[in-house]
């Protein structure tokens, strides 16, 4: 079994939840399902959902309130990104123009709120007050990691706990949730509740950490952006984090003054001469390969969370999607 066979297991139930999250875009404003439409046709793998899903399974939940908390989980989701894209002023998102590229950012940020809170007032249906616990966390921690990230952009100065408050509340937090709400669904000791959560969140970091790793390494073909843009946009990840700590003085000085080069979003000549020095220090000071190794880490720490759960093709497909993070460097 491998990611591939885990979608192609689930293929269909998330064809409901794509349905649900249709529906979760569902207003009168014609505006607003209609960025839905668009979004919805840009494709994207379900992450979340899917982790959603091998957990209910995993605790034997099959109700069909597990498609639609994975649809509101993923609505959540859709919405950060519709913030993302215009706080990054990006033009393209997996290969087609961003949402606020054709409508612009007014009406794309309001689509994005709309989402957000039209999301919740579907959970409180639920009325589960852990599952609203969860989500509530999750959205604000979100935002809190956001104006985080935007403070330290371009910052040479953040730390490391910086560093991973700031990609915990990017993407560790909503896979932690969507985990844990699965354990919740199917009313699972707390023990096993948090050890779901636990899980999600050291998953997530993985993922996002080896995705930033990627923004180094990975064709845009295979990743959907340009090399180095992470740190066009002055943004300070893993690898730029271990170079600062360990480089020479004088190459901390010359860093410091690429990163503030790199910062003014420059694309020509001598912005490409600023990555490929980067690239040329990293491959010096090996920085790659450490944050690889942090990366496989969490994977490890996370697959050893499920210890709690017995064996189950459930539980191995979980370990799989971990494992994920990693694979997706090749």
């Amino acid at each position: 079994m491998d990611v591939k066979d885990i979608f192609a297991d689930y293929s269909e139930e998330l064809k409901i939840v794509d349905q649900e999250l249709l529906g979760i875009f569902k207003s009168n404003v014609f505006l607003i399902p209609m960025v839905g439409q668009h979004i919805l046709g840009s494709g994207g793998k379900r992450i979340r959902p899917i982790f959603l899903l091998l957990s209910a399974d995993l605790c034997g939940y099959k109700g069909q309130n597990r498609t639609l908390l994975a649809a509101i989980i993923e609505a959540i989701h859709t919405a950060s990104l519709l913030h993302d894209d215009v706080i990054d002023g990006a033009e393209t998102r997996r290969g087609r123009p961003t949402a606020h590229s054709i409508w612009g950012n007014q009406i794309v940020i309001l689509t994005g709120d709309f989402l957000y809170s039209n999301a919740l007032k579907l959970a409180v249906a639920q009325k589960n007050q852990k599952i609203m616990e969860a989500l509530s966390e999750a959205t604000t921690r979100m935002t809190e990691g956001e104006i985080l990230q935007l403070h330290k952009t371009g910052d040479p100065d953040i730390t490391r706990d910086e560093y991973f408050e700031i990609i915990s509340a990017k993407t560790g937090v909503l896979i932690s949730a969507a985990c844990r709400i699965a354990g919740i669904l199917a009313n699972q000791p707390e023990e096993k509740e948090m050890a779901l959560s636990r899980f999600g969140m050291k998953t997530g970091i993985a993922f996002q950490l080896a995705d930033d790793v990627l923004d180094y390494v990975a064709e845009q073909k295979d990743l959907g952006k340009r090399l180095g843009k992470d740190l066009e946009e002055g943004k300070i990840t893993m690898p730029l984090i271990y170079l600062l700590k360990t480089a020479s003085e004088q190459e901390r000085i010359e860093i410091r003054e690429l990163i503030k080069g790199q910062g003014a979003k420059g694309k020509g000549q001598g912005s490409n001469n600023g990555l490929n020095r980067i690239l040329e220090l990293f491959s010096k000071y090996n920085a790659i390969e450490e944050s690889l190794k942090v990366a496989r880490s969490l994977v490890d720490e996370a697959k050893s969370e499920l210890d709690i759960f017995p064996a189950s093709r459930q539980k191995d497909a979980l370990l799989i999607m971990a494992e994920y993070a990693m694979q997706r460097e090749k």
